[in-house]
């Protein structure tokens, strides 16, 4: 439970946590925010560290002359396109061999393989795309692609223009309007509406395939 507690401290309060990040680590802090987000986006069990709030959190001390823009964009674009090829690696690795048993084999089945297969192969870049802008698709995604074996052709290619617009959009809205007092002042509040706007989406999708299933049942 702390452990939770703290997590949610860390995303809420990502500007503090990342003040004292570029204190204590000075150059490293651009080595500690490639590896939040290569492991957000790269390993399928930590889809719960913090990706939108860290770009944008990170764009406004970039403001302030913290971070280089554009180093700190590079970082965040290698991090963003690496994760998402190695969680598709994984995902073709081991994605057929999960047990039918375990919790993630019932989540994930065979049927839901092949259906996430064809849904791939016929909407695969949007799905890549827009799931850069979803916390907890953008981790599952990749995997669920490489599982399905999409052509990995097809996957680089909206991995990459998917990071680009992830991280430009995420990091230069920081970048212009993260030092504005109002938004200063209010940041925790902002960083819960960027996380409630990535979100968002997500539970429309959902709500608007139970409503289908019902009218057809």
């Amino acid at each position: 439970m702390d452990l939770i507690h703290q997590l949610i401290s860390f995303i809420l309060h990502i500007d503090v946590h990342l003040k004292e990040i570029i204190h204590m680590f000075g150059i490293w802090s651009y080595v500690i925010l490639f590896l939040i987000v290569f492991v957000e986006t790269g390993l399928v069990v930590f889809p719960f560290l913090p990706g939108d709030s860290l770009l944008f959190a990170a764009g406004a001390f970039a403001a302030t002359g913290a971070f280089q823009i554009a180093l700190l964009m590079i970082v965040f674009f290698i991090a963003a396109v690496i994760g998402d090829t190695v969680n598709y690696q994984i995902g073709k690795k081991i994605g057929t061999s999960i047990s039918p048993d375990s919790w993630f084999g019932k989540v994930i089945n065979q049927e839901k393989m092949n259906k996430a297969e064809a849904f791939f192969n016929k909407h695969g870049g949007k799905t890549i795309v827009m799931a850069r802008f979803m916390p907890f698709i953008r981790t599952f995604a990749p995997f669920v692609a490489g599982a399905s074996r999409m052509n990995y052709r097809y996957f680089i290619t909206y991995n990459i223009v998917g990071a680009v617009l992830w991280v430009g959009l995420c990091t230069m809205l920081g970048y212009l309007f993260g030092n504005i007092p109002v938004i200063k002042d209010n940041f925790s509040t902002v960083l819960i509406a960027i996380i409630g706007l990535s979100v968002l989406p997500a539970i429309i999708a959902y709500f608007k395939n139970k409503f289908v299933a019902k009218k057809v049942v």
